[in-house]
C-alpha cells in the first residue's frame, strides 16, 4: 500500500501581509495617521502624519521582508524574563538572583512564619 501524499497550498500557508507589511500593523498605522490628520485638521497635521505612516510603512516592510512573522517572534520574546537562575530542578526554590543578597533557607522559612 502507498503512501497518500497531501499538497500543502501556498494560498493556506502565506503570511498574512498588507502592503508588504504585518496586516495589523500596517492598518494600525494608517489608523493612528488618519486620527491625527482628523483631529488636528492642519495642514502641519497632514503633512506629519503622512510622513509617521510612511515611515511605519518602511519600517513594517523592512521586518516583513526579514521574517514575515516577525511581530509574533517579538511578542513571544517579550515573555521571556531577563534572568533565569541555574538550578538542579524546577523544584528548587532559588534564594538569590545575580544581584540579590544571599538569604539562608533558614532565613526564609522563618520569613515565612512570620506573616
Amino acid at each position: 500500500m502507498a503512501l497518500r501524499t497531501i499538497p500543502i497550498r501556498r494560498s493556506g500557508n502565506r503570511p498574512n501581509l498588507f502592503m508588504g507589511g504585518d496586516r495589523e500593523m500596517v492598518m494600525f498605522s494608517g489608523l493612528l495617521a488618519f486620527i491625527l490628520i482628523v483631529v488636528a485638521q492642519d495642514t502641519r497635521a497632514l503633512v506629519v502624519g503622512i510622513v509617521l505612516w510612511v515611515a511605519a510603512l518602511y519600517t513594517l516592510r523592512s521586518l516583513a521582508k526579514e521574517d514575515p512573522r516577525m511581530r509574533f517572534v517579538y511578542f513571544s520574546n517579550r515573555r521571556y524574563k531577563s534572568y533565569y537562575p541555574a538550578r538542579s530542578t524546577p523544584f528548587r526554590v532559588n534564594f538569590a538572583g545575580p544581584n540579590e543578597p544571599k538569604e539562608s533557607a533558614v532565613e526564609w522559612l522563618l520569613s515565612l512564619f512570620e506573616k
